[in-house]
């Protein structure tokens, strides 16, 4: 009986142990969202990004190499910092410095700024250059597990450079590589020029795009989907919030419409 009893206290110590090698994951996650780096404003977006939704169906987990596209102010990047700072890395491809575009410059300059202010955070953030046709090497070629873009897709048909993008994402994912996107949708047979003035691109549009660059498309997600956006509006998807172009202009009407309508898009670098 001495015997048994020790038996299944062994059994349930290495249960527990197990149980508690599985945790940090959770707690990863837990931390990264709830953390002291995010920006209040930027939490309360939280109820219309759904990040870590988002980011699990893209495959990411803490121990992830991820390439984030374009970050503007950081809003994945406050969560993708902490997240992967243990046992992953995280590559940032933003504005270059030298831009003759001084919202390029700005929102740069305001990136690194934040980073610069939390070591303990973003110390191994590493940030590089996305712009064709000068800067394409985003990340070294074949290291990235994932790689993120979130509504950017429309500012690249806009510059006529989406297939240089797409490229670069090609190159810096490893065979077997995820490329996750969220963009605003457009309804089905929206023409492009329309695309370019009201934001709202195409899923049709997106999937033509990855697969001209190798791509295959995996699976799409209804997690960012908000059916009240009619994706018609004064301002294109600018009307409606967070940028509320229309100042108090219907602005309870399009504050009760939310955030826009995002297709979230998953494809894969086939195996070479």
């Amino acid at each position: 009986m001495k015997h048994l009893t020790i038996l299944i206290s062994s059994v349930f110590s290495l249960l527990a142990a197990n149980l508690s090698l599985a945790q940090p994951s959770t707690d990863s996650w837990t931390q990264a969202l709830d953390g002291d780096n995010r920006s209040p404003a930027y939490q309360q977006r939280d109820v219309y990004r759904h990040p870590q939704q988002t980011l699990q169906f893209f495959t990411i987990t803490p121990q992830s190499t991820v390439l984030e596209i374009w970050p503007g102010g950081g809003w994945y990047t406050e969560i993708l910092a902490p997240l992967l700072r243990g046992e992953g890395k995280l590559y940032a491809a933003h504005f270059p410095l030298n831009s003759s575009v001084e919202y390029f410059k700005k929102s740069r300059s305001s990136y690194d700024a934040k980073l610069t202010a939390q070591p303990s955070v973003y110390d191994r953030v590493d940030v590089s250059v996305l712009m064709p046709p000068d800067y394409t090497l985003i990340a070294p070629a074949g290291s990235v597990d994932v790689v993120v873009t979130f509504r950017n897709i429309h500012n690249w048909l806009k510059a006529g450079n989406q297939q240089a993008v797409f490229s670069a994402f090609y190159a810096a994912l490893k065979p077997g590589g995820i490329l996750g996107v969220v963009e605003h949708r457009a309804k089905p047979g929206t023409d492009i020029d329309t695309m370019i003035a009201s934001g709202y691109v195409t899923e049709e549009k997106v999937k033509e795009m990855a697969t001209i660059a190798g791509f295959q498309f995996v699976a799409s997600s209804g997690i960012n989907a908000n059916p009240a956006d009619s994706a018609d509006h004064p301002r294109g998807v600018w009307t409606l919030p967070p940028s509320l172009r229309l100042g108090e202009q219907d602005r309870d009407k399009y504050l009760a419409i939310g955030e826009s309508d995002r297709m979230t898009l998953k494809f894969i670098k086939p195996d070479e």
